[in-house]
């Protein structure tokens, strides 16, 4: 297939690679980007991570976290413009919605279109967010949301200024009385924030997709093989920086952004001999609008 211009635009914006080595890429993959990043990768010519471009969007992303931070929600809702997103009706409206899920715990999009309003039990969400619709003049989509429930532990969110960036966070403790301790509060602040600037894909090199893990030892393979290294020794170097992809992409190994010195397994570690307690980083969503 016949290689634009566009095409090539695309690829250097996800690789940060020159113009002929992405039109390569592309003469190599017969236009597939994802393929063409790949190769790319293997030629050491990429980045070591993608990075998938999508069309952007604008809007918010937001959360709610009820009393005692026992449930949370986190929100992404779309518009067309920022500055229908910077509108107070637009942002009621997106604070009112996730404190509707917090309450009703819809199951999925489908579902939460069909409820009944908190806030207008006369309406459903869907026929407020066409009113918005309505007297905003643009497109409004409620694009994806999470919810967290717990018993024992915290749920945490953070919000980067501008709402364009957000992270829900889950951490559980043995009982009732650990969460209200200071320590306690500050780590999982702390893990919030550390989530959001680090994007880890996983909490621990263990939940990685097999998929994930062969896809990059082939390409660090391919990486050394093409230097002329012998198998043994290319071997050995695709170990070397397998290591240090789980560094980047595993919560528990990515240094902490407070003290990199320390990495957040070192810090879980810290907390719990000084609470004396067992503490497990459950889950985490982390949301970034239009991506």
């Amino acid at each position: 297939m016949p290689i634009t211009a566009a095409d090539v635009k695309k690829l250097r914006e996800i690789t940060s690679a020159g113009i002929m080595d992405c039109k390569r890429a592309l003469t190599e993959t017969d236009g597939n980007i994802e393929k063409a990043i790949e190769y790319l990768r293997k030629k050491g010519i990429a980045k070591a991570e993608k990075k998938v471009s999508r069309e952007t969007k604008d809007g918010l992303i937001e959360s709610y976290i009820h009393p005692a931070n026992k449930v949370g929600v986190l929100l992404e809702v779309n518009c067309e413009t920022d500055f229908v997103a910077k509108t107070p009706d637009f942002k009621k409206f997106v604070g009112n919605v996730a404190k509707h899920i917090a309450d009703k715990k819809p199951v999925n999009n489908s579902d939460l279109m069909e409820q009944s309003f908190i806030k207008d039990p006369n309406k459903t969400v869907e026929e407020l967010q066409k009113e918005l619709i309505g007297k905003l003049g643009e497109n409004i989509s409620i694009g994806r949301f999470e919810i967290y429930e717990l018993k024992n532990g915290l749920i945490e969110s953070y919000i980067h200024p501008g709402n364009k960036l957000g992270v829900l966070l889950e951490v559980n403790c043995d009982s009732n009385s650990v969460p209200q301790s200071t320590d306690f509060k500050t780590f999982v602040r702390d893990i919030a924030m550390q989530v959001a600037a680090s994007n880890p894909m996983v909490i621990r090199r263990e939940e990685l997709p097999s998929a994930i893990i062969e896809r990059e030892m082939n390409i660090y393979k391919t990486q050394a093989q093409n230097q002329d290294k012998p198998e043994h020794i290319a071997e050995k170097i695709a170990e070397g920086k397998m290591e240090k992809f789980y560094q980047e992409v595993c919560l528990m190994e990515q240094s902490f952004i407070k003290d990199p010195n320390k990495t957040i397994e070192g810090l879980l570690k810290e907390l719990v001999g000084k609470i004396g307690e067992n503490i497990t980083i459950r889950r985490f969503a982390r949301f970034q609008l239009g991506a």
